[in-house]
């Protein structure tokens, strides 16, 4: 089992950044996949960014590529997503899954574990 927490939302003028991270408890960390979602208002879960177990290996959604960045700190348990040039349609909670399969993917229901979610607002 793993427990996983958010941290690092808020609300950001459009073309601003945001930081979001994510703690896990246990001691195999660094065994798991990690990914984020997302979820805005009456739309379904969608995939933003994953990595895998060395953080050497990483895929983003189309609509983020290029503006966020994923990377894990194994020693500290973390997963992070940097976002930059933050649009109004990038508003939404965002999700921290892990899974202990051996590779990521971009459906959301191959993930084991999950956060309770951050909001990120970004205005126009």
């Amino acid at each position: 089992q793993v427990q996983l927490v958010e941290s690092g939302g808020g609300l950001v003028q459009a073309g601003g950044s945001l930081g979001l991270s994510c703690t896990a408890s246990g001691r195999t960390f660094s065994r798991y996949v990690m990914g984020w979602f997302r979820q805005a208002p009456g739309k379904e879960r969608e995939f933003v960014a994953a990595i895998n177990w060395s953080g050497r290996s990483t895929d983003y959604a189309g609509s983020v590529k290029g503006r966020f960045t994923i990377s894990r700190g194994n020693a500290k348990n973390t997963v992070y997503l940097q976002m930059n040039s933050l649009r109004p349609e990038d508003t939404a909670v965002y999700y921290c899954a892990a899974t202990v399969n051996p590779s990521y993917s971009t459906n959301y229901y191959y993930y084991d574990y999950w956060g309770q979610g951050t909001q990120v607002t970004v205005s126009s």
